[in-house]
């Protein structure tokens, strides 16, 4: 049966070997006993059976480790693929033995899948982040999952524990293996916020809400440039144009919008279309930009990763190995770097960020604001919240003397068809100009975009600085077409609709 059975062939045979006679590992009862069913009695993959199974492997996975340590995750994971298929071929025997049904070809290989993803995976969720069409997933509890789509879908989800206590058990599980140094899960600490492998941000919180909360927010595009912006319809030829032209001519930025509008993906076309060799840093809590994972792009990146700590603090209170956004900040200004990218704006680390972009040039951030000119005052408020006794005189100034343009990103979610079906709509609407400070103190704002009567941006006014846009090869006649949205790829994606991302 070894034989033909999917899963006790799983490892390839040259890991086998490589793992064989390695030390043995004693079989117990529950190993050859046919506990559990392959599905339970409604129909589904039978989760106490992936739950049993997967505590086998671990065991077994404990011992050989102990006596042979293995430090690379790939070998590891497939002595486990080995192991979990010896498993499965001696409970397979043991349920024929037993005259109980077998397990089909397509049972035992999902039975395995879901022992290798509760084992080295994301349990139950891992199926929903492998689907490419799901954006956000959301749960209230083990049970009360909801996914948000590309399109602007929102549908409930399948449980992704059998318990709250599951699910946070899974919690701390992934934060304890997390690569960015151990992340803590608990009634001391009950929020969280991590990386997961594929890219993907989770949050999660506990103990302090009558059920646990968990988001994963996900990134379906990174590799994307300008020219696939206009394609998708979030800018027109005008604004590709203007924004190349303003990176080239080492104008910072600032991209606001609120949660979900595509921030974070404007900044990483914005970062695209820096120079190959240009050195640069990127700056996160958790890597959300993946630009250091397009080595071919930007060989000479340095991507820096706030750590959050361990739970002992140190004299002035501060967890021992945090290291913050703050310091990443002026770290990076001693590593030869001509920008800085922050992936996002939201603490004291607005400081240095903003002294980084007032001494160099073409820097950028993301700010959460629900405009344009709001932004502009969330960046004074978070200086004067810093703590370091910043008058407000000042902090505008700072502000004004740092920031070149804030690029304002809007999203719509346009009803279509019946049963509530939508379709989601993102587009950058404003497009404002910082020039410097006006007679009563407030900075002098120029919207060079406004909103359309689409919502699109659109031709508005002249920037003060277009001589320097020009020089760095942008065509002034863009802002002529004042009034509509131009451009060939704005009018196909007007009349699509689509918007994959």
């Amino acid at each position: 049966m070894s034989e033909t059975r999917p899963w006790s062939r799983y490892a390839d045979p040259a890991a086998g070997e490589q793992w064989a006679g390695r030390g043995t590992t004693r079989v117990s009862p529950a190993d050859i006993t046919p506990v559990g069913a392959s599905r339970p009695p409604n129909g589904g993959l039978d989760h106490e059976l992936v739950t049993e199974l997967r505590a086998i492997v671990a065991d077994r996975l404990a011992q050989r480790l102990q006596q042979t340590p293995v430090s690379d995750p790939g070998a590891r994971r497939e002595l486990a693929r080995t192991l979990l298929g010896e498993v499965l071929a001696t409970r397979a025997y043991a349920r024929a033995h037993a005259g109980l049904t077998t397990w089909s070809v397509e049972e035992e290989i999902e039975i395995g899948e879901a022992v290798m993803a509760a084992l080295f995976g994301l349990g139950r969720l891992q199926p929903l982040v492998d689907d490419p069409d799901i954006e956000n997933i959301e749960a209230n509890g083990c049970d009360d999952v909801w996914l948000s789509y590309f399109d602007g879908r929102h549908e409930r989800g399948p449980a992704i524990a059998s318990s709250d206590d599951e699910l946070i058990a899974l919690v701390q599980h992934l934060g304890a293996r997390t690569g960015s140094g151990e992340r803590t899960f608990t009634t001391a600490h009950p929020s969280i916020h991590l990386r997961l492998d594929d890219g993907s941000r989770l949050a999660a919180i506990g103990w302090t809400t009558p059920r646990p909360q968990l988001v994963i927010r996900r990134h379906r595009i990174r590799d994307i440039d300008l020219s696939d912006l206009v394609r998708l319809g979030t800018l027109d030829d005008g604004l590709e144009a203007l924004l190349r032209a303003a990176l080239r001519a080492g104008k910072n930025i600032v991209c606001t919008g609120l949660q979900n509008a595509g921030k974070t993906t404007l900044i990483r076309a914005l970062a695209n279309e820096f120079p190959p060799l240009e050195r640069f840093a990127t700056i996160e809590r958790e890597y959300e930009l993946h630009l250091h994972d397009l080595p071919e792009r930007h060989p000479r990146l340095v991507a820096m990763e706030a750590r959050e700590g361990s739970a002992e603090t140190d004299a002035e209170g501060r967890r021992r190995g945090e290291v913050t956004l703050s310091q990443l900040v002026i770290d990076a200004l001693r590593l030869n770097v001509r920008r800085i990218i922050v992936g996002e704006v939201r603490g004291p680390e607005v400081l240095p960020m903003l002294e980084a972009m007032s001494t160099g040039d073409g820097s950028l951030c993301t700010l959460h604001a629900r405009s344009a000119h709001h932004a502009f005052d969330r960046l004074v408020t978070l200086c004067l919240s810093a703590g370091v006794g910043m008058t407000d005189t000042f902090a505008y100034r700072l502000a004004a003397g740092a920031v070149d343009f804030v690029v304002h990103l809007a999203m719509t979610d346009d009803p279509v068809g019946p049963a509530g079906s939508v379709r989601r709509r993102r587009y950058v609407s404003e497009v404002v100009e910082i020039d410097g400070i006006g007679e009563l103190g407030r900075p002098v704002m120029t919207t060079v975009y406004g909103p359309g009567h689409d919502g699109r941006a659109v031709p508005r006014h002249r920037p003060a600085c277009l001589p320097d846009l020009v020089r760095a090869g942008f065509d002034p006649a863009f802002l002529e077409a004042a009034g509509s949205w131009s451009g060939p790829a704005a009018r196909h994606a007007r009349q699509d609709g689509s918007v994959p991302w």
